[in-house]
């Protein structure tokens, strides 16, 4: 991984009063260029050929500066980071960034200084080292299984390495989940030296809270270890699986897919939101003692709830969400925080403003 001191060298470079904001054009990057501009930031995109007139059709979100690639490992070329550097960018990642990029290349090979902790890349992307996050920090998580042989009800299976949703499925029984393991092989989708873990499957309802934690500011809650905490909103997403009543009454296999293919605006019962921030201070408070200096910004726990058992922690995803997109001006949660209109992507933007004025940038860039 590269030292977090030769990236602070790098960033000592940087003209703090012309601070460009970067990431690719894709996942979050609208919400994060408008967001940028209504900061007063310069903005750059990162895009493929082919997506950069649809970026540019934004005229409130397109960013100031485009600079093509013909793939995104370009991004990882000496003299594009250098462009980067010289242009005093600063990268915001979101999920498309660590899937294009990948995560190993962020850690070892990426120095344009980046919008919070590198090191959540590690926790968040290996499916054992989050569920030791999760236990650390207290919260409910679901049981998981140490082979098919212990299965004695519904599980989900996960693929290592599936993302958003793609390689989930459910079973009932060893039979079963050997049975769909082995139709998966047939099928190309995975290999036999592809791991899988297995966890009992809870109904309920799922809720996908959106977090922001600054390092700038005093804790505000009860077990937070650091920082100010907030809930900028909440969504849930719209997989294939949600539609599989139009199947009916003859189904079709393909309804069975957990892919995510939206997000809908979703708003708990305000009791719950005391169940939800507890949560999530306790899940920031551990990422903290597991890898210092812990969350920065932006992160997402993935949950479900049921009355008899409240609400379980099944993932957490580190950074921007997706579901964010769905509040540009704000969600039914950002007025309680903030007087004008804040998305995650604004509040980003907001923040290394803060930290600018403050001679603090070095706090929120690894």
């Amino acid at each position: 991984m590269i030292p977090r001191e030769e990236l602070l060298r790098i960033l000592s470079r940087y003209d703090e009063g012309d601070i460009r904001i970067a990431t690719i054009c894709s996942h979050s990057a609208l919400q994060i260029f408008h967001g940028a501009r209504m900061e007063g930031f310069g903005t750059i995109g990162i895009a493929l050929r082919r997506n950069r007139p649809y970026y540019e059709s934004f005229p409130k979100a397109s960013p100031e500066i485009m600079m093509e690639v013909e793939s995104y490992s370009d991004i990882l070329k000496e003299e594009f980071q250098e462009k980067l550097i010289s242009e005093s960018a600063l990268i915001i990642p979101h999920g498309s960034f660590v899937e294009y990029v990948g995560a190993e290349n962020i850690l070892e090979r990426l120095r344009v200084p980046m919008f919070g902790n590198r090191r959540t890349l590690y926790w968040e992307g290996d499916r054992e080292k989050q569920r030791r996050w999760i236990a650390e920090a207290g919260v409910r998580a679901p049981r998981r299984y140490a082979s098919p042989d212990e299965i004695d009800g519904p599980v989900m299976v996960k693929l290592h390495g599936a993302k958003g949703g793609r390689g989930y499925f459910r079973a009932s029984s060893p039979s079963e989940l050997r049975r769909k393991l082995d139709e998966l092989r047939m099928r190309g989708s995975m290999s036999g030296e592809t791991g899988f873990i297995i966890e009992e499957f809870i109904p309920g309802v799922r809720f996908y809270p959106h977090f922001f934690l600054s390092p700038l500011e005093r804790p505000n809650l009860p077990g937070l270890a650091h920082g100010r905490l907030e809930l900028l909103g909440m969504d849930r997403r719209l997989e294939i699986i949600d539609e599989i009543y139009r199947g009916f009454p003859d189904m079709i296999e393909e309804y069975l897919d957990y892919t995510v293919a939206g997000n809908t605006p979703v708003i708990v019962r305000e009791k719950f939101i005391v169940d939800l921030l507890e949560a999530a201070a306790k899940i920031a408070s551990a990422a903290r003692r597991l890898f210092d200096p812990g969350l920065i910004g932006p992160f997402c726990l993935e949950t479900i709830y049921h009355p008899r058992r409240g609400f379980v922690v099944f993932e957490i995803s580190a950074r921007i969400v997706a579901g964010t997109n769905l509040y540009p001006m704000g969600s039914p949660y950002s007025p309680y925080y903030h007087d004008e209109p804040m998305s995650t992507g604004r509040r980003i933007a907001r923040e290394i403003k803060n930290a600018v004025k403050l001679g603090r940038l070095s706090d929120l860039v690894y």
